[in-house]
């Protein structure tokens, strides 16, 4: 089968999840200044109002609609595909990058509190590609982003929750990539260390003692320091070209490599090289 056409953003439509902040907010603004219809969804209704404000500022030829949505509802999803179909009877992108973190062992995690991030991170993905892919398939040349993570790649003690969720949206994305060659382009996300709200609205179970959760916290949030308006652009370039899968970072390219080199054994590995390991994933890169 011949290979898809570099993707079009010019009078594209483009449904993206987690939009209020961070990597989603940047790829609002990157997405509507290569000309593409914008179909932001968040559960951050205020946060959300204000990203489109300012993207409606900025691009007044561009439509700009929004749904505050928690992507923990799943059977709220449905509703929300069927409206998002009515509204834009064409959907040429779908990019699911929502997605929550959660601190403390498999133990001391409630299963609920499990549960939710996986919703969260992984079955709502899964809904709305179903719900949307008829419209991504009709749209030539559609494309679907499924936003994983460093956590999708290796799996650190203290994140069972959030590396299985990633895991499963990893391997989801690419059995999609090989059932659907040359009808939609797929690409699976791997950001490493990017500069987001992520660590600040993590969930602290109440089983987690306060202490370590707060220096867990910490030691997350010192290694967030790429910035998320590169990774956005390089995400759209990754788009464009129809990748099939990015790694963001330099950080992210050099967790790969170790794991890859030392399936086994990579977390000693890692913790040894703990100070490094800090510095790597937050390196600004060159202008």
């Amino acid at each position: 089968m011949a290979p898809l056409a570099p993707f079009r953003f010019p009078g594209a439509t483009a449904v993206l999840t987690g939009a209020a902040s961070g990597i989603g907010e940047e790829l609002a603004h990157g997405l509507a200044a290569r000309g593409t219809a914008l179909v932001l969804v968040d559960r951050d209704a205020a946060g959300l109002s204000a990203v489109a404000a300012t993207v409606r500022a900025r691009h007044p030829g561009v439509r700009v609609d929004t749904a505050v949505v928690d992507l923990a509802d799943l059977e709220a999803l449905p509703a929300l595909a069927a409206l998002v179909r009515a509204e834009h009877p064409r959907i040429d992108l779908l990019i699911n990058n929502a997605g929550t973190a959660l601190v403390g062992s498999f133990e001391e995690v409630p299963a609920e509190e499990f549960d939710r991030l996986v919703d969260v991170n992984f079955r709502a993905p899964v809904v709305l590609t179903r719900e949307l892919l008829p419209a991504l398939l009709a749209a030539p040349g559609g494309h679907l982003v499924n936003v994983s993570s460093l956590f999708g790649l290796m799996a650190p003690p203290g994140q069972a929750a959030y590396a299985a969720s990633k895991y499963a949206l990893r391997g989801f994305t690419e059995a999609l990539r090989h059932e659907l060659a040359g009808r939609v382009g797929v690409t699976v996300v791997h950001p490493g260390g990017i500069r987001t709200r992520i660590a600040a609205s993590a969930r602290v179970p109440e089983g987690v003692p306060p202490e370590r959760a707060r220096r867990d916290l910490a030691e997350f949030a010192a290694l967030l320091g790429y910035p998320p308006e590169r990774a956005a652009a390089e995400i759209l370039a990754a788009v464009q070209r129809r990748r099939a899968r990015l790694l963001i970072s330099p950080g992210a390219l050099a967790l790969d490599v170790v794991v890859r080199l030392l399936p086994g054994s990579y977390w000693p590995v890692l913790e040894r090289g703990r100070p490094l390991l800090r510095r790597l994933p937050g390196r600004r890169p060159r202008p």
